[in-house]
């Protein structure tokens, strides 16, 4: 006899009679019941029971799934983290100069008003954290949280089962926000390894316009700066771009060398509705983004573009799924890949045309530059179409610095370490310089410039 049970019958129940009759994850369960020990009331206590009800009769991804299959997480499997809540009062983060007083910064997770600074933003635009909102704010939250697709992936259902806190931007019908706004999460490396599960609700109503800086990085208590800690983010955002809006999303990534980083984001794009994603990986000892949008009406403009830097044994993987449901939609989608040294990049690129999305205008390329012998990338950009009216193309190319270029600079008078350098930052600048925040831009090419490890054999 065979039972079958599915995800949301489990995430609909209480409780669960059938337990003995499912596998269960022990070392996933520890995570949950740390997630879990601290309790919220009403809606998002139900809310928060539903995922965790999904995460216990989940397992951890093994390279065994077809989605997990270059990207081993046996490394995070032996390490016990604990959450930390802990504020540092000398902390200092790296503020955009464009957004000194429109950011939100959370530490290990939890909100820190201090560092934050919410004045320079229009009538019309709420920013802050779920427990500062007004009473209609978090009655709209509570329409939009966790109710994008995907919610039932394991991680994502993690994150949603110890939810206590969201970094809210609610954009009213019609409002231009000229100001970017900087949500800035910040893990602080102590002795014990932690875990923090950040979690950000980004709502723009019909014809407005914002820009959103999302940006994960870390800080060293001044007792271990020269130790390298190990804790793991695994973050969430949902973002609801509504008809007729425009939203610019840039999304950086900078964890620290031995740290671990899962992300989802998950976009709804309506009907002539435009979303623009710049995601940037640089840290972590392993990484992995998890990008999802979804077209829920037609001729919506989709533009992402991605860039992966990474050197050592570092591991990044960027998984991303588009599904263009409606006729006239647009998407463009460039991923770059810079791999050193032993490091391993990760890309699967997959958009879905399905019969009823006619006159589709698609385009999909995976682009990577090995600089090491035992540098590794695996590819694999896919379309699934069975609209016969449309325009969708992809491809993948992988190539290494050509050493005529590099004579060729050295032959006016660039040496060969420069060469190599000017050359890797081409290569980088492409999708940098779409950034729209200028000193963002700066500041990461300086960082590419600044990886030794990049420009010499």
């Amino acid at each position: 006899m065979t039972i079958q049970i599915s995800p949301s019958s489990i995430a609909n129940s209480d409780t669960v009679t059938i337990s003995a009759l499912l596998d269960r994850d022990a070392y996933l369960a520890g995570l949950l019941n740390q997630l879990t020990a601290s309790e919220t009331e009403g809606w998002l206590q139900e809310l928060r029971q539903r995922a965790a009800n999904l995460v216990r009769h989940s397992t951890i991804p093994t390279t065994r799934e077809e989605e997990w299959r270059f990207t081993d997480l046996s490394a995070l499997r032996q390490v016990q983290f604990q959450v930390e809540t802990r504020l540092i009062a000398s902390l200092q983060p790296d503020i955009l100069s464009e957004a000194a007083n429109s950011r939100l910064v959370f530490v290990n997770g939890v909100y820190a008003p201090e560092l934050s600074a919410v004045a320079d933003l229009p009538s019309g635009v709420v920013v802050g954290n779920l427990t500062s909102l007004p009473v209609n704010g978090q009655e709209r939250v509570k329409q939009y949280l966790a109710q994008a697709e995907g919610a039932q992936e394991v991680f994502t259902a993690l994150n949603t089962a110890g939810l206590t806190d969201v970094a809210v931007v609610l954009v009213g019908k019609n409002v231009v926000v000229e100001t970017p706004i900087h949500l800035l999460f910040i893990s602080v490396v102590g002795e014990v390894a932690t875990i923090s599960q950040p979690r950000c609700l980004v709502v723009a109503e019909g014809g407005s316009q914002v820009s959103l800086v999302e940006e994960y990085t870390n800080h060293k208590e001044a007792e271990n700066t020269e130790k390298e800690g190990v804790y793991l983010t695994n973050a969430v955002t949902e973002i609801w771009v509504g008809e007729n809006a425009q939203v610019s999303h840039t999304r950086v990534e900078r964890e620290g060398a031995e740290a671990f980083h899962i992300g989802k984001t998950a976009i709804a794009q309506a009907r002539d509705s435009r979303y623009t994603c710049n995601a940037i990986t640089l840290g972590g000892k392993l990484s992995r983004h998890n990008l999802e949008i979804l077209q829920t009406g037609e001729q919506t403009e989709t533009i992402l573009n991605g860039l992966t830097v990474i050197t050592g044994k570092q591991v990044a993987d960027t998984h991303s799924a588009l599904a263009l449901n409606y006729p006239h939609g647009t998407s463009k989608q460039l991923h770059k890949c810079i791999v050193g040294d032993r490091a391993h990049a990760v890309f699967n690129g997959k958009i879905f045309v399905p019969k009823p999305a006619q006159l589709t205008d698609a385009a999909q390329l995976n682009r990577n530059l090995l600089l090491s012998s035992k540098a590794r990338v695996d590819t694999k950009p896919q379309l699934e179409i069975t609209a016969d009216n449309v325009k969708c193309a992809h491809g993948a190319t992988v190539s290494q610095l050509e050493d005529d270029e590099i004579f060729y600079l050295q032959s006016r008078g660039i040496n060969q370490n420069d060469a190599r350098k000017l050359l890797i930052n081409a290569f980088a600048a492409e999708i940098i310089t779409q950034i729209p925040i200028p000193s963002l831009q700066e500041n990461l090419l300086n960082t590419v410039t600044s990886l030794k490890s990049l420009t010499n054999d």
